[in-house]
């Protein structure tokens, strides 16, 4: 499916969004004391409306029909689902192998919103809803519109990219999910040179975070990593061509053409029944 200039300026905004509510920390008052639980249901809010938004640039830009909702509806709620198998457990989450494969199978805006519903499906699922959650959608459909954006290859190199970038992903995600309480640790919780010192520079302090993530994160994350890329090396030429058939199936854009009748003349039905006149 194409990726339409309505559905770019909606999902950079998304992504703007996205960035400033990880990154405002950073830059406000160091002496603001408020956490992300504050402001967590206001970007909730704000994160559905903007969905909505992608949803409703890829309608009126005619990339979207009842078939392609139905294909979007049916892989959030399967990722949700297998969100629901592990939780997490020990960062085992193959959730990611599908939202990276469907990202990649139905495009930029589309996987960004099947990454976002996911994971926002599996948070019901799984009673983990918190305020957490509007972070994890973003950083989620970022991952599928990740691979998305990846060069067009074909068979195994296709894989082993995707493999490699799942790899990749699976660290980013905790590492970018850490965000967003990692600035408001107080800084005698956080192990030894770990924690976050509002006013120092910032080289300082993604020194600070490196230590937090060697320390907290990277036993966690590289479960999900490591999972992500052997899924994708096993199944993923498969899974992929059948989500590829299933979007083909979904588009309804396709133009109908219609082809000369071989005698020059209207195609005419075979004789019917036999009148009689009074």
């Amino acid at each position: 499916m194409r990726f339409r200039p309505p559905a770019v300026l909606a999902l950079a905004l998304v992504t703007v969004v996205g960035l400033v509510a990880f990154g405002w920390p950073f830059l406000a008052d160091p002496t603001i004391g408020e956490e992300h639980g504050h402001d967590a249901p206001w970007l909730f809010a704000v994160l559905l409306g903007l969905l909505a938004l992608v949803l409703l640039a890829e309608m009126t830009a005619y990339g979207f029909d009842a078939k392609a909702v139905a294909v979007l509806g049916v892989l959030a709620a399967m990722g949700g689902a297998l969100r629901v198998l592990s939780a997490g457990t020990a960062g085992l989450e193959p959730m990611f192998f599908l939202i990276l494969l469907g990202g990649r199978a139905l495009g930029a805006s589309k996987g960004f919103l099947l990454g976002a519903l996911a994971l926002l499906t599996g948070a019901f699922l799984t009673g983990g809803v918190g305020p957490w959650v509007p972070f994890q959608m973003f950083a989620a459909g970022w991952v599928a519109l990740g691979a998305a954006l990846l060069p067009r290859l074909g068979g195994w190199a296709e894989r082993l990219l995707l493999a490699g970038y799942g790899a990749v992903a699976g660290l980013a995600y905790g590492a970018v999910m850490n965000l967003w309480f990692w600035p408001f640790l107080d800084v005698a919780s956080a192990p030894t040179g770990a924690g976050f010192v509002p006013g120092d520079p910032v080289s300082a302090n993604l020194r600070h975070y490196a230590v937090f993530y060697l320390a907290t994160s990277l036993g966690y994350d590289l479960p999900r990593a490591l999972l992500t890329a052997t899924l994708v090396l096993l199944v993923g030429g498969r899974v992929l061509a059948t989500l590829r058939r299933a979007v083909r199936r979904a588009n309804f854009d396709a133009a109908p053409e219609f082809a000369p009748n071989p005698t020059g003349s209207p195609a005419t039905r075979g004789p019917g029944p036999e009148r009689t006149g009074a």
